[in-house]
Formats: structure tokens, C-alpha cells, sequence
């Protein structure tokens, strides 16, 4: 292992969270489309940022024990106040790991459901496979299907990730991506 490869206190992502204005719709999607179970609702009353803010926090779990969450709040200023719309850049998202069958599943359901391009798309990078769609929220959601070599890519990658980045910042933006 390089020197750089230190070792982290961090032991996995815990949840990324997000408002929702709906959280029907929101349960709807992750759970019915996407297949992340509804693990956990929070019916919340706490004093945050000078007010007391009534709101539900709802939880959907992923394997690893990690979790995709929103808040919705009962007051439609506290909504507008903390529920920005979602970046429409399509490099702001979150990417889940899924297989191959899973990918293939989550497609069907979604186009069962009515989503279908632009709506939905696939891109493959190479060393994976991506099936994007945007949630009831707006948020990108990536259902990423790695490359059956995915571990050598990354080892590979690992072991020059830093004379990569260098040589990037440093003008050199020669495409590394071999896998496609």
C-alpha cells in the first residue's frame, strides 16, 4: 500500500441527506423503483437555527447499512428556507452500486413507470456502466454497474492517482480512460 494510503476512522458513509417537498413521492421512488427499503421516520420538534422547526426524516437503506435521507418540514417557510431546488448539473449526484441484474431490474421498473429517455439514460464510462434518472426531488441518481475487472481497474488507477491528478492541473489533459 502507498504511503498516501492511510488508513481512515471513517467506516462507511452513515447517510446523505436531502428536502424533499413530498415524501410520498420520494418513498415512492427509492422504494417502490429503486428498491431502497424505508428503514426509519423521524417525526422531529427541535430548536435549530433560532426557531423551532417541526419536520419528518425519513430514512432508505442500503446494504452496507448506509442510507439515503430527506427531510420535509410542516412549515412552508422553513420548506422554502431549507429545500433549495437540487443542482441541475449533471455532475452534481449520487452514485449507487448495483449489478448488473439489479441495473437491469431498476431500468424495467422505471420504464414500467414511465421513465424513459431523456428522463432515464445509460452512459457507459468504461469501467462501469451508469443508469441515471432524476428522483420526484430533482436529484441525479446514478445506478452504477461496475466492470467485471473493477478491482484491477481500480488498483491500477490507485497506484498513479497522484502523478495523475498532477499531470492534469499541470496542463496534460490526455484521456487515461483505456475501458471504453
Amino acid at each position: 500500500m502507498p504511503d498516501t494510503m492511510r488508513k481512515t476512522a471513517v467506516a462507511r458513509l452513515h447517510h446523505n441527506a436531502w428536502v424533499t417537498r413530498d415524501q410520498e413521492a420520494t418513498r415512492r421512488f427509492y422504494e417502490d423503483l429503486i428498491g431502497l427499503p424505508l428503514v426509519a421516520t423521524w417525526s422531529e420538534t427541535d430548536e435549530l437555527f433560532g426557531a423551532e422547526r417541526v419536520y419528518c426524516h425519513t430514512f432508505f437503506g442500503l446494504a452496507d447499512g448506509s442510507a439515503l435521507a430527506f427531510f420535509q418540514f410542516a412549515d412552508p417557510q422553513d420548506q422554502d428556507l431549507f429545500g433549495p431546488p437540487m443542482p441541475e448539473s449533471p455532475f452534481s449526484h449520487i452514485a449507487l452500486k448495483v449489478d448488473n441484474d439489479t441495473q437491469d431490474d431498476v431500468a424495467k421498473r422505471l420504464a414500467d413507470a414511465g421513465y424513459r429517455e431523456p428522463a432515464t439514460f445509460i452512459l457507459d464510462h468504461g469501467y462501469c456502466r451508469s443508469l441515471y434518472v432524476r428522483d420526484p426531488n430533482g436529484l441525479l441518481i446514478e445506478l452504477t454497474a461496475d466492470h467485471a475487472d473493477a478491482r484491477t481497474i481500480s488498483a491500477t488507477r490507485a497506484t498513479t492517482a497522484h502523478q495523475d491528478l498532477t499531470n492534469w492541473l499541470n496542463g496534460d489533459h490526455t484521456s487515461n480512460n483505456t475501458y471504453r
